[in-house]
């Protein structure tokens, strides 16, 4: 049941698939939801979810690190035999032919630039599914935003391991509430396919097609992703990261 409504959306064998998912409304376990995406997938595709860190204060272990905040389905899938996972605490992993080229090193203050694991999705003409969550999970989003050059900022840190030692690594990250990333279901319009798997509303669009769409209006208004100012505090504190460095949005 689960691979043949995989198919009706779209999924094709020999593609590289980005999966965001909430398995609560899918209504299987999350061996069952992962075998069938592979299996829709087949021998030739690469299926790639999101397995970032789940503590900020403690230096990421590729090995050993949770990442229960993206659910218990990316949670399973990076301790399964023959995943790799990428050497970051904002890591994805992946498995089938593509997985070494899509979780190869990637910059930390940077999670989701063209040179990180969604970036890399995009290059290689890959999908994104979303399965039980909305576009505000949707971090290839955020490869767009790296690609408009936006200038909005979030203060974030990294423990990372400098000659032996923990060290806390700051940086300014592309990020909000995400919460207007939900306009894409309207701009994507036929360019995303709508259906169900299990329980769970999913939505399945080509990778560059939703990064062409955002690009279009961030090109035309910067901001069109963040609330107006006062409306969200995790937007204002974007916006004062881009006053932080010169910039008034």
């Amino acid at each position: 049941m689960l691979i043949a409504e995989l198919r009706a959306l779209g999924v094709r064998p020999g593609g590289v698939l980005l999966v965001h998912t909430a398995l609560s409304r899918v209504g299987a376990s999350p061996g069952a939801l992962i075998e069938a995406l592979l299996a829709a997938l087949g021998d030739t595709g690469t299926l790639v979810m999101p397995s970032m860190a789940d503590d900020d204060d403690v230096p990421f272990d590729r090995t050993s690190m949770p990442c229960r905040a993206v659910g218990v389905v990316a949670d399973t899938f990076w301790r399964m035999p023959g995943v790799l996972r990428s050497d970051n605490p904002h890591a994805f992993a992946a498995f089938g032919p593509q997985a070494a080229h899509v979780t190869q090193p990637h910059p930390i203050d940077i999670p989701h630039g063209v040179d990180s694991p969604p970036g890399r999705v995009f290059q290689l003409n890959g999908s994104v599914l979303l399965l039980g969550v909305g576009h505000d999970c949707n971090t290839t989003l955020h490869v767009a935003e790296a690609i408009a050059g936006v200038r909005y900022r979030q203060p974030k840190y990294a423990t990372v391991m400098q000659n032996g030692r923990p060290k806390r690594y700051e940086y300014g990250e592309t990020d909000h509430c995400c919460q207007k990333f939900a306009l894409l279901d309207d701009w994507l319009g036929e360019k995303q396919r709508r259906g169900k798997v299990g329980n769970a509303d999913a939505r399945y669009f080509r990778s560059r097609d939703a990064v062409a769409t955002a690009l279009v209006r961030l090109r035309g208004d910067e901001t069109v992703f963040l609330h107006p100012a006062g409306a969200c505090a995790e937007c204002d504190l974007a916006r004062a990261g881009a006053a932080g460095g010169g910039f008034q949005l």
